[in-house]
């Protein structure tokens, strides 16, 4: 497989493993969790997971001083992130907030043009313009009408990522991504932990029973452990745009855990939507011939 392809297939997989987050939360928001309870024990499990790999792996646990700051800045950005996501799964359907998220690839691709003079390809606007639409298509309900706290809650969750992926996009190429998840998701659970001691009633929750220490696992692994290893691999491979772009499979893929799990409506405007965002990944993973 030619390096291209496989940054793209790690990004597409990255996009995938992230929009199963729905599937653990609302498991465990059922038992009676709060969202920064849900997400501590993500966050902690999903630091297990990586001491094991790279205890499997016979890796050093050391890490340059000079990524010291940007691992914590990103486990900051992630921790805000992920905390507003999952806090405006109470507001509205966690597949509608899943979608709106997709709006960070467009603010990816704003802020790499205006800030990193990155070049913004007519492929690219394209692109963008085709996963808009979708996300468009996927959040409009039938006459009903979106909650605004949750809007804006996402609206900050969007932010927070898109600014974390152009951070993590510029980390030295010789960082490998398990140690260096390993320091960004220990800073997403102390920050998480502060949280819950700085926001009125959002003190930290024990696990309710075994299945809730499964559902907890299963955010630990698939969303965060195995989405953000991909993630950067993707990223240095491909760079911030695409790996964003890809990430309109995370909608995707939230959406059809509300359908076919949760029992959400499948509507045409659902059908349209995917079929949007799908061309526009297909767009963004084809490369231009050679002469």
């Amino acid at each position: 497989m030619k390096r291209d392809h496989l940054g793209v297939a790690y990004g597409a997989l990255a996009a995938i493993c992230y929009g199963t987050n729905p599937l653990g939360a609302l498991h465990l928001y059922a038992a009676g969790l709060s969202p920064v309870s849900v997400l501590f024990y993500r966050f902690a499990f999903a630091v297990l997971f990586v001491l094991l790999a790279l205890g499997v792996m016979r890796k050093s646990l050391r890490f340059p001083r000079e990524n010291i700051l940007p691992a914590v800045f990103l486990g900051f950005l992630f921790a805000v992130s992920s905390f507003s996501l999952f806090s405006s799964f109470l507001y509205m359907d966690a597949g509608t907030a899943s979608t709106l998220l997709f709006v960070y690839p467009i603010l990816v691709a704003i802020l790499m043009h205006f800030f990193f003079r990155e070049k913004l390809t007519a492929k690219t606007g394209f692109a963008i313009t085709l996963s808009f639409a979708g996300v468009v298509f996927l959040t409009r309900g039938d006459g009903g009408f979106l909650s605004v706290k949750g809007i804006l809650l996402v609206l900050l969750s969007s932010i927070s990522y898109a600014v974390s992926i152009i951070v993590a996009a510029r980390m030295p190429k010789s960082t490998g991504a398990l140690k260096l998840n390993l320091y960004v998701l220990s800073c997403c659970a102390v920050f998480i932990f502060l949280f819950s001691m700085l926001l009125p009633g959002n003190s930290l929750q024990p696990l309710p029973d075994g299945m809730g220490v499964f559902w907890a696992a299963v955010l630990g692994f698939v969303p965060t452990f195995l989405s953000l290893v991909l993630t950067v691999k993707s990223l240095k491979i491909i760079g911030s745009t695409p790996t964003a772009i890809l990430g309109a499979l995370e909608p995707l893929t939230a959406v059809c855990i509300g359908v076919f799990v949760f029992g959400e409506k499948f509507s045409w405007r659902l059908l349209v939507g995917i079929v949007l965002i799908l061309s526009s990944v297909v767009l963004v993973s084809l490369k231009k011939k050679r002469t």
